[in-house]
């Protein structure tokens, strides 16, 4: 039982191959454990980062049949809600209703800059461009701005795929609530979840699904037969991704899968969200009924050295879920 991040950075590695590598590498895994496969969103990165997580989500859909996929964050204010439902849509059909979305407002400058949109009114944008895409998706003709939009072809269901709000803010809380949403929270903020559950009444809505980090729960696993040589082989991607991902916050450290280390043995010392594990250990861990969270590209891991790292997880996978369904481990 593992879950699958693809984030797509690139610093040292053949771009092609790491896209090439995630469509297999999921193809692979829904054999072998993997309950969710997870793509994030970033623009005009340094690095690379994922910048078109619908299409890679469509060629993963492609070759898979069965594993359930989730764009996390989606960055609403960058996006035309219009088109935004036409390609929801579209990807409803392609993979038979198994993608699912988490929408949040962005915190780049650069990427509010690259797009031209105001980030002084971004909560604003984001309310009302999920407002009109929620519309849309219903498949109805829409009156907006003097304007009729219908949205063809529509999805599969009434109402469009599974639908959350990503933040770590009362405002992102409210605005799932609003809209009858699930959220997702990146931060464990005491009373947010209550705050949101009582918005999500006030609105006339029940409370949908939520997920908050849980205490002491690493973000990025990898399983190893040796972890101080993994250690070696991991750390220089591990820090590019970790250092790169903190640049972002300009100081919020509230986010859980933030982590300040300056150095791979830093990083390592600390025991937060970047960690290497071995198979008893991943196998304890799914035991307790959490998936193991891979990021098996991490930083521009070239495929070459992640396959091995995958393979073991998914070992561990199949250990853990034998006990979990009642079987014996061998």
């Amino acid at each position: 039982m593992f879950t699958l991040r693809f984030d797509m950075r690139a610093p040292h590695t053949e771009t092609a191959d790491l896209y090439a590598a995630a469509v297999d590498m999921s193809a692979w895994a829904e054999t072998r454990g993997a309950v969710l496969a997870v793509l994030s969103e970033h623009h005009g990165t340094a690095d690379g980062h994922l910048a078109a997580p619908h299409l890679l989500a469509s060629a993963i859909a492609a070759r898979t049949s069965r594993l359930p996929i989730l764009l996390a964050a989606v960055p609403i204010p960058f996006w035309d809600p219009v088109r935004l439902a036409e390609e929801i849509c579209a990807l409803d059909l392609i993979s038979g209703g198994r993608v699912s979305y988490a929408f949040g407002i962005g915190h780049r400058a650069e990427e509010y800059e690259h797009f031209g949109v105001d980030m002084s009114t971004r909560g604003k944008t984001a309310d009302e461009h999920l407002a009109l895409l929620l519309r849309l998706l219903t498949g109805q003709t829409v009156e907006h701005d003097g304007r009729r939009i219908t949205v063809t072809p529509g999805c599969l269901g009434p109402t469009g795929p599974p639908l959350l709000v990503a933040g770590g803010s009362r405002a992102a809380a409210r605005r799932a609530a609003r809209h009858g949403l699930g959220f997702i929270s990146q931060t464990a903020t005491p009373g947010l979840k209550e705050f949101y559950d009582a918005e999500c009444r006030a609105n006339g809505h029940e409370p949908g699904m939520v997920q908050f980090p849980a205490p002491d729960t690493p973000t990025a696993v990898f399983v190893a037969d040796d972890v101080d040589r993994a250690w070696d082989e991991l750390g220089p991607f591990l820090l590019h991704d970790a250092v790169t991902a903190a640049s972002y916050r300009h100081g919020d450290d509230t986010v859980a899968s933030i982590s300040r280390a300056d150095t791979a043995a830093e990083l390592r010392r600390a025991g937060g969200p970047y960690r290497v594990l071995t198979i008893d250990e991943a196998t304890d861990y799914i035991r307790g009924g959490r998936p193991l969270p891979l990021l098996p590209l991490c930083g521009g891991l070239p495929p070459a050295l992640a396959w091995p790292y995958l393979e073991r997880a998914a070992t561990a996978a199949d250990r853990g879920g034998a006990d979990l369904s009642g079987g014996s481990q061998q």
